[in-house]
């Protein structure tokens, strides 16, 4: 068997290199993910002019269908023979030897490289670099998990080619990060940090510089350094050479995170380490004093859903946000999340314009506190920020109102005709005039139009008319065992069988849903409150058997979200609504989120239709919320580093955790935390954080650590609610804990800074 002159070379078989490293890197639900099937499917190549060393070789664990054993992976030539070696330990009787005299000739443009291959008679396999055979010498051991490394590199030059001059060095760690993540490393790992060497859980963001410098480390461990010592191998100055280049080593690395973490999101608030942002809707448009209130609190970026609302009321917002970030002098930013392919329930019909009033009551049916009620004209703005009433009714009438005083009551005719009163228990003044706080004793429905009478005065001037009562929300209340029809148009006469008439119902206008669904297949709504599975589908109507909701039921209202995990439904990237709304977005909005991104041709047209509206300066936001989007995630960062956008990615954990599993959401974070820091990505950590406290004013202990634990990304997101003013003061005490000792600066350097 013939190895070419001065030749080194390992080759793994695509396919079967492709499925293991996908193994290594997913858990156990994802056994295909394409962040390893694209980059793992290359010959590991050496510098044939410098062998590893002197009659020596490097091993590693290679696996063929599920069984472990040790293998030759890497050839020399003998010191000043001019013939190449061949040798073989005893466990590797599976593989052959070739010369591959075709593949060097063809090989010019890379050097001497490339030139032999070992090739698998039986079934292929994968390197695993955990257990390095029995070899005792970890030296060898990194030094085949760093030449691994280097390999991947070159074999995907041609990609980072294609990267932005400003991405380069981000594009190749995270390659190397996938190539570390394609071993199984795990005896490794536990041989480095029993020796209290190197973490391998740690170098995520400066991969090869810090198995350069645990290379070096260990060799000053070593008593006898034969391999340095060799003319003929690789030296580890060789080894070492990228710690040559400035750009590659541990506290550039570290500090070009952080970097890319203020290009995208801004300047950290005094003392913290990550950013607060705040979903805000209508209610920041309609309050004078709200959106002041939250950057006050510690708020530095303002989140728009382009899903609800429309331009006007986002104009509002985002004019009320830089007049406040001027007046206080506080930077804030402002980010537009596109709704994307998303599907959710249509609009139900609007119900009648009636709210209703209701006391606390003890178990007796006893009133033991009145409902609180705010009373002031339209436009007047919200009541202060220490007032918690339990509804707002807005008054036509100034004169009216300006006649009330504390103590005064209020007498009226409600929708049923039954008399009611209020007492005027605080006055205010506000934007528009006058706002007061009232007491109800007694339940009450108001609707417009209601007349409203100052108690113990005649004048006819004093009279006030209740103006604009929102519609009382419609939904349905699914129960285990309902049958639920989804139809495609709320018009439909279409029915899948007669019995179904009257079961509840609600309509989906994507025909996404009704093309690709199957019977059997499980659905869920409202980011998993409510499961079932689908019974039978038409062209226009899908039947669902309710599987799981609350003990009396659970509402499903309008605009909520619908999951099939089990489907494969082909989204298109940007939707026609998307397109219109990035006009908007490039024109008023420093970020856009982009929603559902699944895989690598999403960000294709993403780059495509950015470059058309030549807006090379929005920062944009990959939203993972999906199995796709998780799985192609290095991918697409790659392709979103093709262009000079700052780019930042958000754990979107409500579809995600339906989408793949509640019980393996904590998994997938942390890997989408690793990747985004391997790529030097900043990371928006959203869904629910602090939900208890944003809507009830109390927290629970679970979501108070959870919040702790988004210290880890670069910005925190919470979403709106009754109380989220005292939700950001909450998370804004938290931040700021955590960085009492250390700056935002000083504390990623220091967490390696051994490895310097």
């Amino acid at each position: 068997m013939m190895l070419a002159s001065h030749s080194v070379s390992v080759a793994t078989n695509r396919a079967t290199t492709s499925a293991h490293a996908t193994a290594a890197f997913g858990f156990s639900n994802f056994t295909s993910s394409s962040l390893c099937k694209e980059f793992a499917q290359l010959p590991i190549c050496f510098d044939a002019k410098k062998p590893i060393c002197k009659q020596k070789f490097v091993q590693l664990l290679a696996a063929q269908e599920g069984n472990l054993s040790r293998t030759i992976t890497a050839c020399s030539t003998s010191g000043n023979n001019s013939e190449p070696e061949e040798s073989r330990t005893t466990a590797c009787t599976n593989f052959k030897v070739l010369a591959d005299t075709e593949k060097c000739e063809s090989s010019r443009d890379v050097g001497d490289k490339f030139v032999t291959s070992i090739l698998y008679s039986d079934a292929d396999a994968n390197f695993k670099a955990g257990n390095l055979g029995n070899q005792d010498n970890l030296f060898d051991k990194l030094k085949a998990v760093h030449l691994h490394i280097l390999a991947m590199e070159q074999w995907n030059a041609s990609r980072l080619k294609l990267c932005h001059r400003t991405y380069l060095v981000s594009a190749a760690n995270l390659i190397h990060y996938v190539a570390l993540k394609s071993l199984d490393i795990g005896q490794l790992k536990a041989d480095l940090s029993s020796l209290g060497l190197l973490n391998l859980e740690t170098i995520n963001p400066h991969v090869l510089a810090s198995l350069s410098a645990g290379i070096q480390m260990l060799e000053n461990l070593k008593s006898n350094s034969f391999a340095s010592k060799t003319s003929g191998e690789i030296s580890n100055s060789k080894i070492l050479s990228i710690q040559e280049k400035k750009e590659f080593t541990v506290n550039r690395m570290a500090k070009r995170e952080f970097d890319r973490s203020k290009l995208l999101l801004g300047s950290l608030r005094e003392q913290r380490t990550s950013h607060i942002m705040v979903t805000v809707g209508e209610e920041a448009a309609e309050s004078e004093t709200l959106i002041t209130d939250l950057l006050k609190t510690g708020t530095t970026i303002i989140r728009i859903n382009c899903a609800h609302g429309n331009p006007a009321t986002w104009s509002e917002i985002i004019r009320r946000v830089k007049q406040s970030s001027q007046m206080l002098e506080k930077p804030c930013r402002i980010i537009m999340d596109l709704a994307g392919p998303k599907l959710r329930t249509d609009k139900l019909k609007a119900g009648p314009c009636i709210m209703k009033i209701s006391p606390k009551k003890n178990a007796a049916g006893e009133v033991i506190f009145p409902s609180q009620i705010w009373m002031s004209p339209q436009g007047g703005g919200p009541p202060p920020s220490h007032a918690s009433p339990d509804a707002v009714l807005y008054i036509d009438g100034q004169e009216f109102l300006s006649k009330l005083e504390i103590g005064d009551n209020v007498t009226f005719c409600d929708a049923r005709g039954k008399k009611r009163s209020l007492r005027i228990s605080n006055k205010y003044s506000v934007f528009a005039g006058v706002g007061l706080m009232a007491e109800c004793k007694n339940t009450s429905y108001v609707k417009s139009g209601t007349i409203l009478y100052i108690k113990g005065k005649k004048s006819k001037s004093a009279v006030g008319f209740v103006r604009d009562v929102p519609a009382v929300e419609q939904f349905v209340r699914l129960r285990v065992g309902d049958l639920l029809v989804i139809s495609r148009d709320s018009l439909n006469e279409h029915e899948i069988s007669s019995s179904n008439i009257g079961s509840p119902r609600v309509t989906c206008s994507s025909g996404y849903l009704f093309d690709s669904v199957k019977p059997g297949q499980r659905i869920a709504f409202d980011d998993g409150k409510i499961w079932g599975v689908i019974k039978g589908t038409s062209i226009s109507e899908i039947l669902v058997s309710i599987t799981h909701a609350g003990p009396r039921g659970t509402k499903l209202g309008s605009e909520k979200s619908i999951n099939i995990p089990e489907s494969d439904i082909q989204f298109e990237g940007l939707t026609s609504k998307d397109l219109i709304d990035l006009d908007f977005v490039a024109t008023h909005a420093d970020m856009v989120g982009v929603s559902f991104v699944r895989d690598v041709q999403d960000i294709i047209v993403l780059r495509r239709e950015i470059e058309k509206r030549k807006l090379e300066n929005l920062g944009i936001i990959l939203k993972i919320e999906t199995k796709g989007g998780y799985k192609n995630l290095p991918l697409m960062l790659l392709e979103a580093m093709k262009s000079p956008n700052p780019v930042g990615v958000m754990i979107a954990r409500g579809d995600l955790a339906v989408e793949c599993g509640w019980e393996n959401l904590a998994d997938i974070q942390d890997e989408i935390l690793s990747t985004c820091s391997a790529a030097h990505v900043p990371v928006i950590w959203a869904t629910q954080v602090l939900e208890s406290l944003t809507k009830s004013g109390v927290p629970t202990r679970a979501e108070i650590t959870d919040a702790a634990s988004g210290r880890r990304a670069s910005c925190i997101m919470l979403n709106k609610g009754k109380h989220i003013l005292e939700a950001v003061s909450t998370l804004d005490t938290i931040l700021k804990t955590s960085s009492t000792e250390l700056s935002p600066e000083v504390k990623p350097l220091m967490l390696s800074s051994h490895l310097s």
